[in-house]
């Protein structure tokens, strides 16, 4: 497998909104962060993102074949049992350095992230819920960083991972239609509500940082689902994308109002390089 692959199956162009999620959990849950804290989270983090897009295209092989026959697997570019086992082999890690690096709470979340992982990419096709299962793995990275510095994660947390989950199930309901060309139901959007609400709400009460941050997140939100209603070829994964990059800018909004503005400004900047990595190694 050479690195372009591998690169390729991880999606690794989406991983700086792991990083901003890391961020997030760890200022909303009251730290002041240290630079090893943080980086060392974000590096764990990044294992259990990439393991979990390997096992996913491990476990899709056979509908890629049919429907996506250039993903590396069905094109011959890598085995399904070197994608397995790296995949494992990564979670595996993760976990690892989550009990040994940071204690047995963060381990155990960890354990449960990746739980949530493996029976999202092995039941996604057919779980009506799976969306919901995909919004659970971000959450958990939430909870994680909050582990790693109170016991007792703050309510402010819970409302932030909330709105995130939100987030992720209307991203993944529109990811799951991403080879239909259009969206078959709409309603699932809804979730996508919480979050703006969330951020308008963050507006109202907030002035500087965060109200520019705030504006900024629903504006964009709504011009990448803007893209759902418009129904040109290419419309439906541009709308992914682009929602996609949208959770560092969700991330920056809620540290902007907890009085983080240099943390908040990294978040912000994990979106504008997840659209940049986007350019060169596709994000879906």
């Amino acid at each position: 497998m050479n690195w372009q692959t591998a690169l390729r199956l991880g999606r690794v162009s989406n991983l700086p909104t792991v990083w901003s999620n890391s961020l997030a959990g760890l200022v909303l849950a009251g730290s002041g962060l240290a630079l090893d804290v943080g980086f060392g989270l974000m590096a764990i983090m990044s294992l259990f993102y990439v393991g979990g897009m390997y096992i996913n295209d491990a476990f899709d092989q056979h509908i890629d074949a049919a429907e996506r026959p250039e993903r590396p697997i069905p094109s011959g570019q890598v085995s399904a049992g070197t994608v397995y086992v790296s995949g494992f082999i990564m979670l595996a890690l993760g976990i690892a350095a989550l009990f040994l690096w940071a204690g047995w709470r963060p381990g155990l979340t960890g354990v449960a992230l990746a739980g949530a992982i493996i029976y999202y990419d092995w039941r996604h096709k057919t779980d009506p819920i799976g969306p919901a299962w995909m919004g659970l793995c971000r959450v958990l990275v939430y909870l994680a960083a909050a582990f790693l510095v109170t016991t007792q994660p703050p309510a402010v947390l819970y409302m932030g991972a909330g709105a995130l989950f939100c987030y992720l199930i209307g991203l993944t309901y529109i990811a799951k239609q991403e080879n239909l060309g259009a969206v078959a139901n709409l309603w699932p959007l809804l979730f996508l509500a919480v979050p703006a609400v969330a951020a308008i709400w963050i507006a109202a009460t907030n002035g500087g940082l965060a109200l520019i941050l705030a504006v900024i997140f629903v504006v964009w939100m709504v011009n990448a689902l803007r893209y759902l209603w418009r129904r040109q070829p290419g419309d439906i994964p541009r709308a992914v994308v682009s929602l996609i990059a949208g959770m560092s800018l969700l991330d920056a909004v809620f540290i902007a109002h907890m009085g983080a503005g240099q943390m908040a400004i990294a978040a912000a900047l994990c979106f504008v390089a997840t659209l940049a990595f986007q350019r060169f190694i596709p994000g879906t």
